[in-house]
């Protein structure tokens, strides 16, 4: 069986009108990762969990 790590913040509105919303990741989880500030990520939706993924670098492979 994977290893699996769940974290769980909440979301909060942009506050602009466009619907869209603001997560903010717990330092600890970025360290963890190896992401930083400036990043980009893919959402993704599976039923009714979120997923962030690390978007890859063009000269990277995508599979």
């Amino acid at each position: 069986m994977a290893d699996i790590n769940t974290w769980r913040v909440a979301c909060q509105d942009a506050g602009d009108g466009s619907g869209d919303a603001i997560i903010e990741l717990p330092s600890e989880l970025l360290e963890r990762l190896g992401w930083v500030v400036g990043d980009e990520l893919i959402l993704e939706r599976v039923e009714s969990v979120l997923s962030l993924k690390l978007k890859p670098l063009p000269s990277e492979p995508t599979g």
